[in-house]
């Protein structure tokens, strides 16, 4: 049986691809993709997961290297905007923005006065904030 469209058509991708979902894909981790040539997190094939583009319009910016997406519920492909929280790792890795405000709050109240905070102090005391 012949293909309805020509090889240069079929190889090129996009829309001309009989195969062609409308750019959106599912990771076999269970997560929705969508291809966004040009995203910084796009990657070689261009696909973003979704939940990053949506927190991403919400925030009306690109994500920052060191802030991910959680989802609230545990299901990878709702993307709902009321079912996602934005984390960031500073310490430890995987924390909910308030969290981090809070323990930024703790840190600025015991070494905001000094020039150059301790460094000497890691370990229980970077724990104790929680």
């Amino acid at each position: 049986m012949k293909s309805a469209t020509c090889f240069d058509c079929r190889k090129s991708g996009g829309a001309a691809n009989g195969n062609w979902r409308g750019g959106r894909t599912k990771h076999k981790a269970g997560y929705l993709m969508v291809k966004l040539h040009g995203h910084p997190r796009g990657g070689s094939q261009g696909y973003v997961f979704e939940h990053i583009l949506v927190m991403e319009h919400l925030l009306g910016r690109h994500l920052l290297p060191d802030e991910t997406v959680h989802h609230l519920n545990g299901v990878k492909d709702d993307n709902r905007a009321e079912n996602l929280e934005l984390w960031v790792r500073p310490q430890p890795s995987g924390i909910r923005v308030e969290d981090a405000l809070e323990w930024a709050r703790v840190i600025l109240s015991r070494y905001g006065e000094l020039e150059t905070p301790p460094t000497t102090l890691r370990g229980s005391a970077e724990r104790s904030w929680r």
